[in-house]
């Protein structure tokens, strides 16, 4: 399974480094409207939309809102929302992490679950959109968070496997242990020190630090979130359009998550307009 992982990954990697570098906004945006609505049709199953009609009536609400956000890119009221979105991916961090697993089992009903898709899945790509616009660093910006996540979940992974005592949510994720979550940690400090070099962020490193770990810690967060859609689903993974990863939402929960909060951040501590 760990083969046809890394064969999947270093396949797609390319094309997602070269989309990200080289693709005009519109084309890249475009491209990714696709990639959520795939997650979109999972995340649409998973909350219990088995019919074709009301899985199309799902992704078309979905694609009208994403349409809807990119009309009205400008409006700076999208900057209170996107902040508010985020603000949901932080407490929603929080108690996964301190209130453990019980109260949140509700959360994952089929109803919340389709809702959050239509408020969360939209903003995600709205905010990968504005941060690959947002500057004359914006597209490198965008691939900088990528691979934020892939560092992070690569580090959790294998700090897991290497030294995982302490179940960090037993019930959720039974494979995920604290050791691999402070690994994905120190990971992200390693990432401030790399982009600080390579980026002309524009934030200092003690901003750029606080970003690394809050978005290191939410992507977590989104991670176990899927994995409480799935258990209540009665599903391992998401889909199967990728060999070894599972299906889309399995590749992009933590991304997913992690985007608004990027972007908030980098707003809220001064990086650019959004």
């Amino acid at each position: 399974m760990l083969k046809l992982r890394v064969i999947t990954a270093l396949l797609l990697a390319p094309l997602v480094i070269l989309g990200v570098l080289k693709l005009s906004n519109p084309m890249f945006s475009g491209a990714l409207l696709l990639v959520i609505l795939l997650c979109g049709n999972e995340w649409a199953r998973l909350a219990g939309l088995r019919g074709i009609a009301e899985r199309l009536f799902y992704l078309l609400s979905m694609a009208g809102l994403m349409i809807g956000l990119w009309l009205n890119a400008s409006d700076p009221v999208l900057n209170l929302a996107i902040l508010a979105i985020a603000g949901i991916w932080m407490g929603m961090t929080a108690a996964l992490f301190v209130w453990g697993r019980k109260p949140l089992q509700q959360v994952s009903n089929q109803p919340v679950v389709a809702l959050f898709g239509l408020m969360l899945l939209p903003f995600a790509w709205f905010s990968l959109s504005r941060l690959h616009l947002s500057s004359e660093v914006g597209p490198q910006l965008t691939l900088a968070l990528l691979f934020l996540i892939w560092l992070a979940d690569t580090a959790a992974y294998f700090g897991g496997k290497r030294f995982g005592r302490n179940k960090l949510s037993p019930v959720l994720s039974p494979n995920k242990t604290w050791e691999g979550f402070f690994s994905a940690m120190l990971s992200a400090l390693l990432w401030v020190v790399v982009v600080k070099q390579l980026i002309a962020v524009p934030v200092g490193y003690v901003s750029l630090t606080a970003i690394a770990l809050i978005v290191a810690s939410v992507s977590v967060a989104g991670d176990l979130f899927e994995s409480m859609v799935k258990r209540r689903a009665g599903e391992k993974d998401s889909g199967r359009l990728l060999p070894g990863h599972g299906g889309v939402w399995d590749r992009i929960d933590s991304l997913v998550s992690a985007a608004p909060v990027f972007l908030a951040l980098m707003i809220m501590l001064g990086g650019f307009d959004g």
